[in-house]
């Protein structure tokens, strides 16, 4: 996993939930994972890793994920295993 990844990673994990992640960086992570990110109608994602799925929209006209967002993405690495603590040890 590249640094600006495991970045992505623990900006995720952060308590209290930031407001200025950049959504497009959330799907890079995704995506170095092995997940997948499926364009659908509109603004509108779907996100698969590991099995797990996940249903968002892309936030307009910012860029930053709101914190719900951001806490549902944790919820979804959490159910799949990754967290910073995880992702230091593959490295």
């Amino acid at each position: 996993m590249k640094s600006r990844h495991l970045k992505t990673l623990r900006e995720v994990f952060d308590r209290p939930t930031r407001s200025n992640i950049v959504f497009s960086e959330m799907e890079t992570l995704v995506l170095a994972l092995g997940g997948n990110v499926v364009e659908r109608e509109g603004a509108r994602i779907k996100i698969v890793i590991k099995g797990a799925v996940w249903r968002a929209h892309r936030p307009h006209p910012g860029k930053e994920a709101k914190k719900y967002q951001v806490e549902e993405f944790r919820e979804l690495l959490e159910f799949i295993g990754v967290t910073p603590q995880t992702a230091g040890e593959r490295e």
